[in-house]
């Protein structure tokens, strides 16, 4: 019974540590929620920005990193939006690889 009791025991902590380790391309899932908050924020940032297009950016996230890509209105625009990003809790980078409009750059 002690035998049985203990080889549970032991399925339960491994188990459970498999699962703490459960990845996304390399990710634990702690730095997975946190890049989807992030990336929430930042769509927030963006929808709330009146001179952005805000359908025409993609935003990804790993692993506190994050790219913008798509069609931003300025420059001006771009700084700011980039600027705003950075500022967020868990955010290592931003890379943007917006065009202008303007410019088409």
């Amino acid at each position: 019974m002690k035998r049985l009791f203990l080889m549970s025991l032991v399925m339960v902590i491994g188990l459970s540590l498999f699962s703490v380790r459960i990845s996304t391309a390399g990710e634990t899932v702690g730095e997975y929620i946190d890049d989807s908050t992030i990336t929430t924020e930042v769509k927030s940032i963006i929808i709330n920005e009146p001179d952005v297009r805000s359908l025409k950016i993609e935003v990804t996230t790993t692993q506190g990193n994050v790219v913008l890509q798509g069609v931003i209105n300025n420059r001006e625009t771009e700084a700011q939006l980039v600027s705003k990003i950075g500022e967020i809790k868990g955010v290592k980078s931003v890379q943007s690889l917006l065009r202008s409009e303007t410019t088409g750059s």
